[in-house]
């Protein structure tokens, strides 16, 4: 449960629609500890999991599940159970034989192939909040990009789409101006010598996120370089994420975004 729905059951019981013995019953599923999932002892399987149903309620959303790693099997046990008690779902990086298993389990899921990523919503239809507004360089980082574009998507924003704008075609990215700078942050993703998050920042009074990507030849070092080179923009409004950490720049992003709101 997110806090969004526990003031709806609250309203509901101020309003009377709910009686209180009933919403007590809801709240007591809210359990404090992480509930068990991917396994049982009477399975002889062990819990290779520990779901915690708390989580939307502190930071806003439900438990966020990073796929690589787990069994398909252990992944849709997963999935299941944050369902179970929430409207909404993000699992990222998921692939192959784990995301068919995922889709089986949960027939209304999305599948955004382009970022490796599954969302659900099941809650009532939101309009998304403006604001952030996420810049590639070039077209080979848009698979970080679109982590990122459906990370904040599922979190409620509705992200603006500024891609292949990079340094060498500085042109493409001025003619953008305008509309980066309506953005209240920003999260630019590069590889290569990552120059387009340092030209960025200098050309807003926001806050900008940069994501180094993989992407770039010999010495780049799989994304390390980029890295370096971003850490050490002169722009002073930049900080930086781990390379390719598309979510981890939204989901910063989302919070920034949402700074002063009513969650």
């Amino acid at each position: 449960m997110d806090r969004p729905r526990l003031l709806r059951l609250l309203e509901s019981v101020r309003a009377g629609e709910v009686p209180v013995d009933q919403a007590a019953s809801v709240l007591a599923t809210l359990a404090p500890g992480p509930v068990p999932a991917g396994g049982s002892v009477a399975e002889g399987v062990p819990a290779v999991a520990h779901v915690d149903h708390h989580r939307g309620l502190r930071m806003g959303f439900p438990e966020v599940v990073y796929a690589p790693g787990k069994t398909p099997d252990d992944l849709a046990r997963i999935a299941a159970e944050i369902l179970s008690r929430s409207d909404r779902l993000l699992v990222t990086r998921v692939e192959g034989a784990a995301l068919a298993a995922l889709l089986a389990a949960v027939p209304d899921a999305v599948h955004h192939a382009r970022a490796r990523a599954v969302t659900v919503d099941r809650g009532e239809r939101r309009t998304g909040r403006p604001g952030i507004a996420i810049v590639t360089a070039g077209t080979a980082d848009v698979p970080v990009a679109e982590e990122a574009r459906v990370t904040a998507l599922a979190l409620g924003e509705a992200p603006a789409a500024i891609y292949d704008v990079g340094v060498a075609g500085l042109h493409r990215l001025l003619a953008r101006h305008a509309e980066i700078r309506t953005a209240r942050v920003l999260v630019v993703v590069a590889g290569m010598e990552g120059a387009l998050a340092s030209v960025v920042g200098g050309l807003v009074d926001r806050p900008v996120i940069a994501v180094p990507t993989s992407a770039g030849y010999g010495m780049n070092l799989a994304g390390v370089t980029t890295l370096l080179a971003m850490m050490n923009a002169c722009a002073p409004n930049v900080s930086v994420v781990n390379v390719d950490n598309g979510f981890g720049a939204a989901y910063v992003a989302s919070l920034i975004n949402r700074t002063g709101e009513s969650a």
